[in-house]
């Protein structure tokens, strides 16, 4: 995504005028679009697009294709597509499952001190570990809804409407790529703080 962040001037418009544009074609002008610092998303709740600074003020290759894989999602939702749905549910448990399991596991040394014996420690610790595990799982599953609003929806729509530089489009596959494996990126993270609490617990 970075190195097709510039030329930042590439195309015309910035990727929130391009989502806008999309949502507009599809019959979504009610879908708002808004910058943020949270990362590029679909929020179904608000009914809004979210994009980065850089990718909601840019008009680079990656700002209209992260643009158009977000406007995936908001097509996905509008037509009922069950797995987002199903996803949105799961990523919240994800994120509730990763604290819960980091407060467990800084629970653990507390838990051996106060009974001065080590398995209901050993308990808290697999505990900790099967709440970060199952963060880590969820991310994964929700891989297919991400190739989904990639290569279903956003594809198309750059396609048919001829919107990009003809040479750009193998390039705007491997950016709606990227995008789609956030999730699975999330999921690696999941296994490195996992990682990263069995070092501390060898110590």
């Amino acid at each position: 995504m970075a190195r097709y962040s510039e030329p930042a001037d590439r195309y015309y418009g910035s990727g929130a005028q391009f989502a806008k544009l999309l949502l507009d074609r599809c019959g979504l002008g009610y879908v708002g679009v808004e910058e943020s610092d949270r990362g590029d998303h679909y929020d179904p709740e608000a009914r809004t697009v979210r994009l980065s600074p850089d990718n909601y003020r840019k008009h680079s290759l990656t700002a209209v294709t992260v643009a158009a894989h977000e406007v995936g999602h908001a097509i996905q939702h509008a037509e009922g597509y069950v797995p987002l749905r199903t996803r949105e549910r799961l990523v919240r448990l994800a994120v509730a499952g990763q604290r819960l399991g980091a407060l467990i596991m800084l629970a653990v040394p507390v838990i051996v001190a106060v009974t001065r014996h080590p398995v209901p420690g050993l308990v808290f610790v697999v505990a900790g570990l099967l709440s970060m595990g199952l963060a880590a799982l969820v991310h994964l599953v929700t891989l297919p809804t991400e190739l989904d609003a990639s290569f279903r929806r956003a594809l198309p729509l750059l396609v048919e409407g001829r919107y990009l530089h003809e040479s750009d489009y193998p390039h705007a596959r491997r950016i709606l790529e990227a995008a789609a494996l956030t999730y699975v990126a999330q999921s690696l993270m999941s296994l490195i703080n996992i990682a990263a609490w069995f070092r501390m617990l060898r110590r």
